[in-house]
């Protein structure tokens, strides 16, 4: 629903086009019922001050009056700002499990081309990686969280899943870096293309694009 302003806005208007001769104002001056039988000609002469464009503008919006349409657009800003606005989530950050911060960081700027965002701690135990919209975290552990074989054996277990425009310059440019693939550029059976790059600590990083590539 437009806001009250734009209404008020639109009924000034509908006044300068009738003065300018408009005759597309004839048929909403008729939504008038006193000015139902009209012809756009007598609609055009009659005298039409902004009070009957705000009552056209009213009828128009579903309201019986302009004073009508006032009401309830001032009752439905009180309500507006009487409920809360509902919970809205903003995006997603992969943390990904690292025994060194400052190795991975560097292996995420150097071969996938990614950003270092921020490193935290002397020696660092948390950071930041990006490229584009993508961003990475990185968490130092002590030791690994997933038992080494499990990822092998269970297929699909990866840290991240990052969505990609041009995947297949992507992986050209990956290949050219020397990057260690678990799995080359293919299309998948769901339709898109994807390849996954396995960094310093064993994680599986998937990058994928839909079927438009």
């Amino acid at each position: 629903m437009p806001n009250f302003d734009n209404l008020r806005k639109q009924a000034k208007l509908l006044v300068r086009w009738h003065r300018a001769g408009n005759y597309s104002v004839g048929g909403r001056i008729r939504s008038l019922p006193r000015y139902r039988n009209l012809t756009d000609v007598e609609a055009l002469a009659l005298k039409f001050p902004l009070s009957e464009a705000q009552e056209i503008i009213a009828l128009e919006s579903g309201f019986e009056s302009w004073a009508a349409l006032k009401s309830g657009f001032s009752t439905m800003a009180e309500q507006a700002q009487a409920v809360p606005a509902g919970p809205v989530l903003k995006g997603a950050l992969p943390v990904v499990f690292v025994s060194n911060v400052q190795t991975s960081a560097a292996f995420f700027r150097d071969k996938l081309g990614f950003a270092i965002d921020f490193l935290h701690g002397h020696p660092p135990f948390y950071a930041s990686v990006s490229r584009g919209a993508a961003r990475l975290h990185l968490r130092f552990v002590h030791e690994p969280v997933i038992t080494p074989g499990v990822r092998e054996r269970e297929e699909g277990l990866l840290s991240a899943f990052l969505d990609v425009d041009n995947i297949k310059g992507l992986f050209a440019e990956y290949k050219a870096a020397g990057v260690d693939f678990v799995q080359p550029l293919r299309k998948e059976p769901w339709g898109g293309s994807a390849f996954t790059v396995l960094d310093p600590d064993g994680n599986w990083i998937c990058f994928a694009a839909d079927g438009g590539g």
